[in-house]
């Protein structure tokens, strides 16, 4: 990986800073925008309670879970040298879906045990698919693909099965969190998903050389000092933990960590020192806008935050695909 010249540090210094300001503008008018539409200067008591109780905990959340699942996508996708590792298609996401599930369905007083049993169902779900996708000829697309739709396609059979054991009322509110749901976040819950948004962000960008040499290939990368196996279950568990704290709290957000990662390489180039924290800032920026237009399309009623993320990453999706 060619150092950076002074002119490229500056050029990404500046990208850096505008990334920042397009999440500080996205996040100011999610927080005015709304059914409710508020203002900072003149505020009802109600008013108050919306905005402090309801939509800055909500929209904070959705920007801590679109930083979570890109920087989660940015790293698999270089760990795996696979622009398709994301945790969606790989089904990481549907673990952490069926763990939350679990939780929900056989210890519902026990609330904490979510993003538990979330971070255990997207661990178990990475190391399936990834033991799934190896062979003698080593890891292809194509294996790790369809490892990952096997293993989605199972995992998803499961979730529809214990949906038989929730009531009307409660299968209405888990099918629109499966999803992807902002609506329910809670001050402890995005204060849990930004610890690990944080944490889990320093890890990986910590890793970011380690990932610069493993993406020309685990050989060279071990020739030149690489601890390959380590390096392998740090970011295989840390993006686990971004995953399964983001889906028990939002549902299933799509093509995040798809999408993302890829138009920060177009911009930045491949360098993982840039794409990791990078990913995150633009990760945030994505959800907290797709959550604006979730919430206000068809106001006052709500769209899936997921179904928004869907209908602008997979056209974008095949418009990368078709260039490239």
């Amino acid at each position: 990986m060619k150092v950076q010249s002074p002119k490229s540090k500056v050029q990404s210094l500046r990208f850096g800073v505008v990334l920042l300001v397009m999440l500080v503008l996205a996040i100011l008018a999610a927080i005015l925008l709304g059914s409710e539409k508020l203002s900072f200067f003149e505020l009802t008591e109600a008013q108050s309670a919306i905005l402090f109780d309801i939509r800055i905990p909500r929209v904070l959340l959705g920007a801590t879970v679109g930083a979570s699942l890109a920087v989660a996508g940015a790293s698999l996708q270089a760990l795996l040298r696979n622009p398709l590792a994301e945790p969606y298609l790989l089904g990481v996401s549907n673990g952490a879906a069926l763990g939350t599930m679990v939780a929900i369905v056989f210890f519902s007083s026990f609330e904490f045990l979510r993003p538990v049993m979330a971070f255990a169902g997207a661990a178990l779900a990475t190391f399936a698919v990834y033991q799934m996708a190896k062979s003698r000829a080593g890891m292809n697309v194509e294996r790790l693909v369809l490892s990952g739709v096997i293993v989605t396609t199972f995992l998803s059979s499961i979730i529809v099965l214990l949906t038989s054991l929730l009531d009307a009322t409660k299968l209405q509110s888990f099918t629109f969190w499966l999803l992807g749901d902002l609506s329910q976040a809670t001050k402890n819950g995005f204060y849990l998903t930004l610890f690990i948004a944080i944490f889990g962000t320093i890890v990986l960008s910590s890793q970011a050389k380690a990932l610069n040499l493993m993406m020309i290939g685990e050989r060279d990368a071990f020739d030149f000092g690489v601890e390959v196996q380590r390096v392998r279950l740090i970011i295989f568990a840390t993006a686990a933990a971004l995953v399964g704290t983001s889906v028990a709290s939002s549902g299933s957000v799509g093509y995040v960590g798809l999408i993302i990662p890829h138009l920060i390489r177009l911009i930045t180039g491949s360098d993982n020192r840039l794409v990791i924290p990078f990913s995150a800032l633009a990760g945030a920026v994505f959800v907290v806008l797709a959550d604006t237009v979730a919430r206000t399309a068809i106001a006052p009623r709500e769209l899936p935050v997921g179904a928004i993320t869907a209908l602008i990453g997979a056209p974008l999706f095949i418009y990368l695909l078709r260039k490239n």
